[in-house]
């Protein structure tokens, strides 16, 4: 009895404690990344630094997994698909998942000694903010269940509104560790602030089903992706910003983030075109009652 209690409760079943093949399917998908990270820790071949690349992919996934859970309120919205609503408590305990994994491998690779890796979480700046953000995922991650939910009432939307100050903490760490190379940093900014054009949108009363409004999203995601990557470069580096904000359109060497942040952006209005098409057509076909 308490086995079947507790398979209730299980990842991959609804609310009502019943098989969710979309649930199952996304679980498996989350676990894949850490499959793969420890089987090339374990299998791969022998580095100077055996936990570097590993580190690195497991910050990697935390962020990526932080996106697509951000999108699932405004996927939902746009797509009229509720049951998306339901994989956002599991994407989320994804990202504490993974954000704890990179902090592990982080002390495995100081040979767990506890004391350099605080010293150092102190002394450095990009990983006292790199921690600050696992502090407060973990935090969400606590109250992210019913009982919490239950017990902080109104309080429990504002402290999880939190994520998006976490996620841009997230990715100042991200842009921070990734030196000369910021392309999969960019790239991610540039979906967070797609995103929050879309969150945007919402405030203030604009359809987000509208495709003219998702397009809208888009471009101005697209212009910012560039802005924030020409910023990076012009700031940080000694590469010069010109050229790479110019290479955003030339695609024939590469496809740079803000163009995939514009394909990403276009494609959903497309998709909700599509749809809102689908929506007008089929009334019409179905034959009339007699």
């Amino acid at each position: 009895m308490q086995k079947l209690s507790a398979l209730r409760f299980a990842p991959w079943t609804d609310h009502r404690g019943q098989l969710s093949w979309l649930r199952l399917v996304v679980f498996i998908g989350l676990l894949v990344p850490a499959v793969r990270i420890f089987y090339d820790l374990a299998f791969g071949p022998v580095l100077a630094e055996p936990f570097e690349a590993a580190l690195h992919a497991s910050g990697t996934w935390a962020v990526r997994f932080l996106m697509i859970s951000l999108a699932i309120t405004p996927l939902r919205r746009i797509l009229s698909w509720n049951r998306l609503i339901g994989l956002r408590r599991m994407l989320g305990l994804s990202v504490l998942a993974y954000a704890l994994l990179h902090l592990g491998l982080y002390a495995a690779e100081e040979q767990w000694n506890l004391s350099k890796v605080a010293s150092e979480i102190l002394a450095r700046v990009y990983l006292t903010i790199g921690f600050t953000a696992l502090v407060g995922f973990a935090v969400l991650g606590a109250t992210s269940f019913d009982t919490a939910i239950r017990k902080l009432g109104r309080n429990w939307h504002r402290l999880h509104s939190l994520v998006y100050l976490l996620a841009g903490l997230a990715l100042v760490h991200f842009f921070l560790q990734s030196k000369s190379d910021v392309s999969e940093p960019t790239l991610m900014a540039g979906l967070f602030l797609l995103l929050m054009a879309y969150r945007l949108a919402s405030k203030i009363s604009l359809n987000l089903a509208n495709p003219l409004v998702l397009a809208g999203c888009a471009l101005a995601a697209t212009a910012a992706t560039a802005g924030v990557e020409y910023a990076w470069y012009a700031l940080a580096t000694g590469i010069p910003a010109d050229r790479v904000f110019w290479a955003n359109f030339d695609i024939s060497l590469t496809i740079r983030p803000a163009v995939w942040v514009g394909i990403i952006g276009f494609g959903v209005a497309t998709v909700a075109l599509l749809q809102q098409a689908a929506g007008f057509v089929l009334p019409r076909l179905r034959p009339k009652r007699a």
